[in-house]
């Protein structure tokens, strides 16, 4: 049973051994944790900003990053956005993620969003077809810009 829990400074290592965890993020992601540290404190002092993790026998094996949005559009609707999602690949097709994603719309649902959205690389088609199996819709466009 996966037990789904908001993230601790002690954990970035094995969120960043999850996102290191597949092709993309094996080019993306470093090995130096200053850089990641630093980010989660910064999370942590945004607020509106989770990083959580799901551990099945004390280990870390899933991990979402959730930040609440409120805005004017659609109503004044909070949204909930859902960016860094990983499992395990030695735990991938097992349920973890489905289960991942109720924990994500609870905690949206009680901080009062009505929209849940995601992007995902385009790259990624196994996992375009777990998001629109749970029912998300490909309704938008997304665009990014290297500031760097």
């Amino acid at each position: 049973m996966i037990r789904f829990r908001e993230a601790t400074r002690a954990d970035v290592a094995a969120v960043v051994a999850l996102l290191s965890d597949d092709a993309l993020g094996a080019r993306r992601e470093g090995t130096e944790l200053d850089a990641y540290l630093a980010a989660f404190d910064r999370m942590q002092d945004e607020g509106a900003n989770r990083l959580i993790v799901g551990e099945v026998g004390g280990r870390i094996v899933a991990t979402y990053q959730l930040t609440f949005i409120s805005g004017l559009s659609l109503r004044a609707s909070r949204r909930a956005q859902v960016e860094s999602v990983r499992v395990a690949s030695d735990r991938r097709g097992q349920g973890l993620g489905a289960a991942m994603f109720a924990d994500a719309e609870a905690r949206a649902r009680a901080a009062g969003c009505r929209l849940m959205q995601l992007t995902m690389n385009a790259t990624r088609t196994d996992a375009r077809r777990f998001y629109e199996r749970l029912g998300f819709t490909a309704s938008h466009i997304g665009f990014k810009r290297d500031l760097s």
